[in-house]
């Protein structure tokens, strides 16, 4: 039976290295949620601690209503997907699913019962009785995945489980992981590097940094609405400029750059967070042109680079080299005097972090 999960002020230390920082998070019953960040940022510790393999030096950890804190990992009944696959070589694929259930002592009719079911669902009924060095890197994921639900457990985890996987055997895996998840209705905490990954599979996404959860929120939010500068770059607003507001009347807001430009802000598009503030853009959200009459970022299009689906230009402004995405049809040269318009959707305006 699918329970909650719910990690309350949790720090953890190596030595005396502090790896988590007061950190709380709560999972809903039947909801997926992904630690996503760079190396270090704390999520596979986070992973770790709620799988009963390290402790937390404060704070408590709750499925449901049991209280896992200092529960050993083999009393907690929580299946994980390795990033290894940790199948056992010894084992048929039969086998290797059952293993859960059979330590269960659940019987062998009901085990049996069971591990077809789930052979089934994941697609691997032909290759019941092989062994896992007959198998790719695909249906061996599979496998730990079988064998991870065949146990119903109250909570899936999930560390970095396709990054062993060619690029798009990890697109395949993750709505097979994804449809196998909702189907089961299992709350699942899922750890990757990954953001496409994390966004496509989530229904919520905790971006981290040095321990702590920065913005915890939907895919579609985060994307669109990062809290902070961090969040901003990591998502993707690559251009990041400071501005102050010099006048505000009537449907816009004027700010001006820390070179001298000015740009206008339609309010019913922006809310301007203070009177400093920093302007974030996707290299999308700076549209390229060479139209005098355009309101805009004054520029001398440096480099172009040709990335498939546009061609990306380094943009020299007074305040800095900013990335811009200018379509295939229309190259331009370099050295072109021009100017960036901000495109609303891909932009948003942040406080400045002291």
């Amino acid at each position: 039976m699918t329970q909650s999960l719910t990690l309350e002020n949790i720090s953890a230390h190596y030595g005396s290295t502090q790896v988590l920082e007061d950190l709380s998070l709560h999972i809903a019953e039947g909801e997926l949620v992904s630690l996503l960040g760079s190396s270090g940022c704390g999520k596979t510790t986070t992973l770790r601690l709620v799988a009963g393999f390290l402790e937390p030096t404060a704070g408590t950890i709750h499925l449901g209503d049991r209280d896992l804190t200092r529960l050993p990992a083999h009393a907690r009944d929580i299946g994980l997907v390795f990033q290894t696959y940790a199948l056992f070589p010894h084992l048929t694929v039969r086998d290797n699913v059952g293993f859960g259930l059979k330590q269960r002592k659940i019987s062998s009719a009901e085990r049996k019962k069971r591990v077809d079911t789930m052979i089934e669902r994941v697609g691997l009924n032909d290759l019941a009785d092989r062994h896992p060095a007959n198998l790719s890197g695909g249906q061996r994921q599979r496998v730990a995945l079988a064998r991870a639900l065949v146990i119903d457990p109250p909570l899936l985890m999930f560390d970095e489980p396709l990054s062993n996987l060619d690029a798009k055997l990890r697109v395949d895996m993750r709505v097979e992981i994804r449809r196998l998840q909702q189907a089961n209705g299992t709350t699942a905490l899922y750890v990757t590097h990954d953001q496409e990954e994390a966004f496509s599979i989530s229904d919520r996404v905790a971006i981290m940094k040095g321990g702590r959860i920065m913005q915890l929120d939907t895919p579609e939010v985060l994307y669109s609405q990062p809290s902070s500068a961090f969040v901003a770059n990591f998502v993707g607003f690559d251009n990041m400029v400071e501005m102050e507001v010099v006048s505000d009347t009537g449907d816009m807001v004027q700010a001006q750059m820390s070179g001298g430009s000015l740009i206008d802000l339609p309010k019913s598009r922006f809310k301007v967070p203070s009177k400093k503030f920093l302007f974030a853009a996707r290299p999308e959200g700076l549209s390229v042109t060479t139209e005098e009459s355009s309101i805009g970022i004054p520029t001398t299009l440096g480099m172009r680079t040709y990335i498939g689906r546009a061609y990306q230009y380094h943009c020299e402004t007074e305040a800095g080299t900013l990335l811009a995405n200018g379509p295939q049809a229309t190259p331009r040269p370099l050295g072109q005097v021009a100017k960036l318009v901000p495109q609303p959707d891909q932009c948003c305006l942040l406080p400045i972090e002291s």
